[in-house]
C-alpha cells in the first residue's frame, strides 16, 4: 500500500478560490458562461493544490460544480481543507 504525504493548503488560498469561482454571481447571465473558461483552470488548481486522491477525485467534482449552472455556491476548496485537516490529525494520532 502506498502512503501518499498529506499537505495542508493554506485556508485563506481556499477561500479566496471559493470566493474567485462565486464571482460569476456578480453577473448574473454572464458569470454562468465564464464558468465554461474558469471550470478546467479551477479543476487544474484543485488538483495540484490537493494532490494525491483527494485531489484527483475533488479536482474531477470541482470541474463539475463549476461547470454545472448554479452550484458556484459549493465552496469546494474550503470543503477539502477540512476533509484533508481532519485526515492529517487522524493521521497524527496513529502515529503518537
Amino acid at each position: 500500500m502506498k502512503t501518499e504525504k498529506l499537505i495542508l493548503p493554506n485556508i485563506t488560498l481556499c477561500i479566496v478560490m471559493d470566493l474567485v469561482g462565486m464571482a460569476s454571481y456578480v453577473f448574473p447571465v454572464i458569470g454562468e458562461y465564464s464558468d465554461i473558461a474558469w471550470a478546467p483552470i479551477s479543476a487544474l488548481i484543485f488538483t495540484k493544490l490537493f494532490g494525491g486522491r483527494l485531489g484527483t477525485i475533488g479536482g474531477i467534482l470541482n470541474f463539475l460544480e463549476e461547470i454545472v449552472p448554479f452550484t458556484d455556491i459549493i465552496p469546494s476548496f474550503t470543503i477539502a481543507w477540512f476533509i484533508r485537516k481532519r485526515a492529517m490529525e487522524k493521521a497524527a494520532k496513529v502515529i503518537m
